[in-house]
């Protein structure tokens, strides 16, 4: 039976949780994903758990900080006083706010909020973290 390879054009159904079960994403809600192996799309320790499966096949994958969206980094927390930013902002701790410089444009999560400061977190969201998926392969082509 083929198994998929560097190269090949997959679909799959997969549920992402954290280590004590919480699911954080699943393709219940955005429907199978379709991504080419090799070509780094998705995280590398999910790339290589579809590496060798066979059509139809299931399994549970652990994927560690390093081969998922790697280590939280405190050098990506940014303090910025209130006086810098727009008066009309009123963030909350763990809000998701854009900004943007130029042409390119940031994600940051609201981590601290006091009357003076607020400070943001540029890491991803799943930085640092456990992650824990439950695949299905449903094509390869």
């Amino acid at each position: 039976m083929r198994q998929a390879k560097e190269g090949d054009s997959v679909s799959l159904h997969y549920k992402g949780s954290f280590e004590d079960g919480t699911v954080f994403d699943s393709s219940e809600t955005h429907g199978a994903l379709k991504f080419t192996v090799g070509r780094g799309t998705v995280i590398p320790g999910f790339e290589e758990a579809v590496v060798g499966m066979k059509l139809g096949e299931a399994k549970t994958v652990t994927i560690a900080p390093e081969k998922g969206y790697g280590p939280r980094k405190e050098e990506l927390l940014v303090r910025i006083a209130r006086q810098e930013l727009p008066p009309d902002l009123d963030p909350a701790v763990g809000q998701r706010i854009e900004f943007s410089k130029g042409d390119q444009r940031f994600e940051l999560t609201v981590s601290e909020v006091t009357e003076e400061a607020v400070t943001f977190d540029a890491n991803h969201p799943l930085a640092g973290k456990t992650l824990v998926f439950d695949l299905l392969l449903l094509e390869i082509e």
